[in-house]
């Protein structure tokens, strides 16, 4: 068996998996995992591109050792939105910033008042969130960049790593449809949205589409490896979420899905666009997927809460095991605060105890006490969260589903995935966790010819990983309609308070 490698970065950590295929099953082995830490320095929020390039380099190193030869090809996949600026002669211009740093605040309400929500959406089919690329951009330009007049090619993170290893420039079709600078009609550049954003044309390039071959290892890189063979570099679908997408195990053709990790992102597999009044006013986005399909989809905070919640208390001095305190959180009784996962008082990085307490203050709920409280708080919240953008989905898409489709390191935290259930009174099929490497992989194995295409993949994905099954807890559904409906209530009374 010929032995392929997925690099699948997250927000907080990346990990490289090499995969075997042997007629209708797959096997993982992670040759590599690594911290992704941003930096601050002089004010501002950056990722650590050049650590990031030395992971990627001693995990196709472990890769090789692992295989017993070179893995025949290699792929990347990462979050979406950040990029990097490389000027007339290559070079990066600066450390890519991290789309939670404030560099970009209040350019899309600037950019909303100016052309409209309609107008913006019906080109870009976007889901207005305060750091996409193109009010990164804009912010930019606004503020007169150095780097931005200078730059002669912008490259997203997987295309600018891909380009440290292969010396091509390439941009990748699935993280470019999260910019907010391409037409999902035309599937190409909107010449019109790079002029709203004061964007230079000659930034951007060409499309690859997924499996597309991108080049091969600079004589540099694989002279510093010591690899015995030369390594084919392709184009996964490299938004991690359309990675994931792929990874999917779904036999049905209409199905829903819940990429679940610090970020969580929920929707349906389309063939075309939505660009709907309808997806608009739900404030839906159209994100490239493999194979030519399209992400309908929306944006959730996910456990990016619990997750910076828990580094507070680390910097504290003390925080309980991740077990221990989602038994803590379950074992206390119903009818406790919720909060708006997707309000954007916690996008931000920093404290998020303080925040939380805030939320129900404003709302008018008690405070959370303890550890298992807001954990609890944060969990339920989630989960009714996705009961509520599956009811949009369905409505959005005009489909209906008979359950939900859960992937990613989420699905880990049972505690969620039975909520979920719960709230959404339906089965939540969980797995692969490991989701964005799989699709990755199957990726390169399609373009490889040795999967047919998404159908075969997805059949041999289910048959390969396990998936669990959660079917909702008798008697949840009154308990979860009532919590539903005392959230969606708590919504409004804390924007009247703030409005007043």
């Amino acid at each position: 068996m010929t032995t392929r490698l997925a690099f699948d970065l997250g927000a907080g950590s990346g990990r490289a998996v090499l995969g075997r295929l042997g007629g209708s099953r797959m096997e993982l082995t992670e040759v590599h995992r690594f911290a992704n830490e941003p930096v601050q320095a002089g004010g501002g929020l950056y990722w650590d591109i050049l650590r990031l390039l030395h992971e990627l380099k001693q995990g196709l190193r472990l890769a090789a050792r692992e295989g017993g030869a070179p893995p025949a090809s290699l792929a990347i996949d990462s979050w979406a939105v950040d990029f990097g600026l490389l000027g007339r002669d290559g070079t990066l211009l600066g450390n890519p910033l991290h789309y939670r740093d404030r560099h970009a605040e209040g350019m899309m309400e600037r950019l909303r008042e100016r052309y409209g929500d309609e107008w913006l959406f019906r080109r870009s089919g976007l889901q207005f969130l305060p750091f996409n690329t193109i009010y990164q951009l804009a912010a930019m330009g606004e503020r007169r960049s150095p780097q931005l007049r200078q730059a002669q090619t912008l490259l997203m993170i997987p295309d600018l790593l891909r380009y440290f290893l292969t010396g091509e420039k390439k941009q990748e079709f699935t993280n470019a449809t999260t910019t907010g600078l391409l037409n999902p009609s035309a599937r190409q550049w909107d010449n019109e949205l790079l002029k709203a954003a004061g964007v230079p044309v000659r930034l951007f390039a060409p499309l690859a589409q997924p499996g597309d071959a991108a080049g091969e290892l600079t004589a540099a890189v694989h002279a510093e490896l010591g690899l015995s063979a030369q390594v084919q570099v392709l184009c996964a679908a490299e938004h991690d979420t359309a990675s994931a997408v792929v990874a999917v195990p779904a036999r049905e053709e209409s199905f829903a899905y819940l990429s679940c990790g610090t970020w969580s992102l929920m929707g349906t597999e389309v063939p075309e666009p939505v660009l709907s009044e309808q997806a608009l006013a739900y404030n839906f986005t159209n994100e490239g997927g493999a194979a030519g399909t399209w992400r309908l989809l929306k944006n959730i905070m996910g456990l990016w809460i619990l997750e910076e919640l828990r580094r507070e208390w680390q910097r504290e001095g003390h925080c309980p095991g991740y077990e221990e305190l989602l038994a803590g959180a379950g074992a206390l009784p119903a009818g406790g605060p919720l909060i708006d996962p997707d309000d954007p008082l916690f996008l931000p990085a920093g404290p998020m105890g303080p925040r939380i307490r805030q939320w129900c203050r404003e709302s008018g709920q008690p405070e959370p006490q303890g550890y298992a409280g807001h954990a609890r708080c944060i969990l339920e919240s989630l989960a009714l969260q996705y009961r509520y953008v599956l009811k949009q989905t369905e409505l959005v898409s005009g489909r209906s589903f008979s359950g939900l489709h859960m992937v990613g390191g989420g699905i880990r935290n049972r505690l969620l995935c039975q909520w979920t259930a719960d709230s959404i009174g339906r089965p939540v099929w969980a797995g692969p966790a490991e989701g964005s490497a799989i699709g990755n992989l199957a990726v390169q194995w399609i373009s490889a010819g040795e999967l047919s295409g998404l159908s075969e993949a997805r059949r041999v994905i289910g048959d390969s990983f396990g998936v669990e099954t959660y079917e909702p807890t008798p008697g949840s559904g009154e308990r979860m309609a009532e919590a539903y409906g005392r959230l969606q209530a708590l919504k409004d009374k804390r924007k009247g308070r703030r409005s007043g």
